[in-house]
C-alpha cells in the first residue's frame, strides 16, 4: 500500500506518495497562495495528489489513505483545524474538506509540527526508537513529542509547546505574550536578535562586514561565521546562544528522558560546531550528571523538508 502525505506551509503545498517503508516514491509542490479563500487551497492540495498518483502509476486503491501536516492548532480527532494564522482558519473542517474531493478511504490531519517528529521517530534520527522528542529552531521553536511510538499532544491536543516554556524569568519578550520564553532565545529570530544587539555595541567586529554594515542583513550566520574566523564579539553571541539554547534542551531531556532528542532548523546546518559544545553542556547539566549509565542521544534532524511529507504519510501507520 501507499500513503499520501501533504504538509501544507503558508509558502507552498508540498505532496508526496510514501510506501511502508517511509520512502517517498513521488513528489511534488505548488505554491499555497495563502491569501486566497481556503477553498482554493484545497482544490489545488486535491489537484495535485490526483496528479502525484496519477504519475506513479497507481490508482487510488493501491492508497490507504492521505495524511495533511497543517500549520496552528489542530483537532485530529475531529479532523479540524482549530485555529490558523498564516492561512486563516477558524474550525475548519480540513480533513472532510479533503475527502470531498479525493476518493480515498479516510484523510488524517495532524499539527506540522508533531507530524515532523514522528517522522524523525519513524524514518529520520530517531528510527528504532519508541520515546524521541523534536525541537524545531525556526522563526520560533516548534516542539514535537512521540513517547511509546505514538504522538502526544495533550488532552486537548494543545500540548508540545516547548519553545513557551520559560529559561529566564522577566528575560525577553515572546510572542505568545510571556517573557522569556525558550523560543525568545534559541530560535533563530532570537539568535538574529543577539547578534544585531552585540553589533550596535561592537562597531569594528567582524559581523558589520559579512552583513555588509547593515543589521537588517543580519542573518543566523553571521555570528557562526564570524567566530569561525575568529572574531571575539561574535564568539560571545555564539557561546551565549549555545548556552540558551542547552538550558532548553535540559529542560526537556530531565522532563522525558527520550532516548532521542533532535534538533531541525537552518542553524543545525553548522554541524559539530554547534552540536560538540551544546552537547558538553547539556550532559554538565542534566540530572543525574555524571552518575547515569544512559542518556538521551542528542541529534540532529535528517528528514529535511521531507518531514512533513513523511509525517503526514505515517499518520496512520
Amino acid at each position: 500500500m501507499y500513503y499520501l502525505g501533504v504538509d501544507l506551509g503558508g509558502t507552498n503545498i508540498a505532496i508526496g506518495l510514501v510506501d511502508e517503508k517511509f520512502k517517498i516514491v513521488s513528489k511534488d509542490k505548488v505554491p499555497t497562495g495563502a491569501s486566497r479563500p481556503v477553498s482554493d487551497i484545497m482544490d489545488d492540495m486535491a489537484a495535485l495528489c490526483k496528479s502525484i498518483v496519477e504519475r506513479a502509476g497507481i490508482t487510488f486503491d493501491d492508497v490507504a489513505y492521505a495524511g495533511i501536516a497543517a500549520p496552528g492548532s489542530i483537532d485530529p480527532e475531529n479532523g479540524c483545524v482549530r485555529y490558523a494564522n498564516n492561512i486563516k482558519m477558524t474550525n475548519y473542517p480540513m480533513a472532510e474538506e479533503l475527502k470531498k474531493r479525493l476518493p480515498v478511504k479516510k484523510v488524517l490531519l495532524e499539527n506540522d509540527a508533531n507530524a515532523a517528529a514522528l517522522a524523525e521517530a519513524k524514518a529520520g534520527a530517531g528510527k528504532g526508537c519508541s520515546d524521541l522528542v523534536m525541537i524545531t529552531l525556526g522563526t520560533g521553536v516548534g516542539g514535537g513529542i512521540v513517547i511509546g511510538g505514538k504522538l502526544y499532544s495533550g488532552f486537548n491536543y494543545s500540548g508540545a509547546e516547548l519553545g513557551h516554556t520559560v529559561i529566564e524569568v522577566g528575560g525577553r519578550p515572546c510572542t505568545c505574550g510571556r517573557n522569556g520564553c525558550f523560543e525568545a532565545y534559541s530560535s533563530a529570530t532570537g539568535l538574529i536578535n543577539m547578534t544585531k544587539e552585540k553589533m550596535t555595541n561592537e562597531v569594528d567586529s567582524l559581523m558589520w562586514d559579512l552583513a555588509g554594515d547593515n543589521l537588517e542583513n543580519v542573518n543566523g550566520r553571521t555570528a557562526f561565521d564570524a567566530a569561525k574566523q575568529g572574531d571575539k564579539a561574535a564568539k560571545e553571541v555564539v557561546d551565549m546562544y549555545i548556552k540558551y539554547l542547552a538550558c532548553g534542551l535540559t529542560n526537556m531531556v530531565n522532563i522525558f528522558q527520550p532516548q532521542v532528542l533532535c534538533i531541525g532548523g537552518g542553524v543545525c546546518g553548522e554541524g559539530d560546531y554547534l552540536l560538540k559544545p551544546l552537547i558538553k553542556t547539556i550532559r554538565r547539566w542534566e540530572y543525574g550528571g555524571a552518575t547515569q549509565t544512559q542518556f538521551s542521544q542528542i541529534k540532529i534532524a535528517e528528514l529535511g523538508n521531507d518531514a512533513g511529507i513523511i509525517g503526514a504519510a505515517a499518520l496512520g501507520m
